[in-house]
């Protein structure tokens, strides 16, 4: 029975575990840049353990940032700096993943502790935001939208993939393009942000040519033997907006375009939610598990899942393949180490470098003064003693 541990194999691509290290915007580039900070983020989280790592989301063009300190790959020179996180993630035992995407209308924004509020084109580091339609997000997300031609939607498919041949270079070994989060591919999904009257809007399956055109852009020059992947926004938890029986139809025509395996979140095209449920633990699992059994791919999934015995718990109950954190990444660099000892793995210290689980493995003195908080299970045990 595959457990949170177990290896996992996709593709010619085997993960040492079920744990990933979700893509989260770090606002610490210059010029889309890599720098010793990625390297020092990436690499301490495959060091403790994660098997699939993933930086931040990286825009295929300037304009596709979220914020003028946001990482890209839309030219050449972003190569070196995503190469030398691809080489120390790889050395501490981890697959390199990479996700590639553009935030259309929610683009051109401060950093969310300054304010978070949208620059018009004329700021310094400001620029145009683009979308399927001119239809501003919103709030703070109000300036003018310019709505794509059909010649400026195949540029951003060639820009796509440009990008995934970069990936490539880099030595990234898992390419994951996003869909969700009311980013461009989100955008173009959306009734309430697309209101096109072409090919590329109306019916689901106009809606849905955007993603299956850059699926196959993509396949084009990233090769098949590695996965290939999408972060799908399968609900807009509004009536008006995205809906699951429209996400297992798009998924379905997807997966006969390449699609390998879908990591699923919200589509977040909309403030206007019938539901809030972000404090739910493990909110996500039930739509990944109908993505599971009725599009027949493996799947992904994120939000609320940092409790080990919860992470364990789906992947050995069938419900997702794979567990993707985000913020329990960052408060935990070896959160893959803590859950094995919560859950009693017979040898947690396996998931580290050699060099570090020899020291751990081999120490002299007391166990609980080694840096490791003592374990649920050594708690329950002393419980029981006294």
């Amino acid at each position: 029975m595959p457990h949170l541990f177990s290896a996992y194999t996709l593709k010619d691509v085997t993960l040492r575990n079920r744990i990933a290290m979700s893509p989260m915007t770090m606002y610490r580039s210059a010029d889309g840049e890599m720098s010793d900070y990625h390297i020092m983020l990436m690499g301490s989280r495959a060091a403790g353990g994660f098997g699939l790592v993933f930086p931040e989301q990286l825009a295929i063009t300037a304009d596709g940032r979220t914020s003028a300190g946001c990482g890209g790959i839309w030219d050449d020179r972003h190569i070196e700096g995503l190469a030398r996180v691809t080489s120390i993630v790889k050395d501490m035992g981890a697959v390199p993943a990479i996700q590639l995407g553009h935030t259309g209308r929610k683009g051109s924004v401060t950093k969310p502790w300054d304010g978070g509020a949208q620059l018009s084109p004329d700021h310094p580091h400001g620029w145009q935001v683009i979308g399927p339609s001119p239809l501003p997000y919103g709030g703070d997300l109000s300036e003018p939208v310019h709505a794509l031609s059909r010649d400026e939607i195949k540029g951003v498919h060639r820009a796509y993939a440009e990008a995934a041949r970069r990936a490539f270079e880099a030595g990234f070994e898992w390419l994951e393009l996003h869909f969700a989060h009311g980013y461009l591919g989100a955008q173009f999904f959306s009734p309430i942000a697309n209101k096109r009257a072409d090919e590329y809007g109306g019916s689901l399956e106009n809606r849905v040519r955007f993603h299956i055109e850059a699926l196959d852009a993509v396949r084009a020059v990233w090769p098949e033997r590695l996965p290939l992947t999408v972060r799908w926004g399968c609900d807009d938890l509004n009536h008006d907006g995205v809906q699951m029986e429209d996400t297992i139809t798009a998924l379905l025509l997807m997966k006969d375009h390449g699609l390998d395996l879908a990591d699923l979140s919200l589509a977040f095209n909309t403030d206007d939610m019938h539901t809030r449920p972000f404090g739910d633990l493990a909110f996500m699992v039930e739509r990944g598990t109908h993505v599971r059994r009725e599009v027949g791919i493996p799947v992904g999934v994120s939000w609320n899942l940092g409790s080990p015995q919860v992470a364990d718990g789906v992947v050995r109950e069938g419900l997702t393949d794979l567990v993707l954190l985000g913020r329990p990444a960052l408060s935990n660099p070896h959160w893959p180490v803590w859950a094995a000892r919560e859950l009693g793995h017979g040898d947690p210290f396996a998931l580290m470098p050699q060099d570090w689980s020899w020291w751990l493995r081999g120490m002299r003195g007391h166990q609980d003064c080694i840096g490791w908080p003592a374990t649920a299970i050594a708690r329950r045990e002393e419980a029981e003693l006294s």
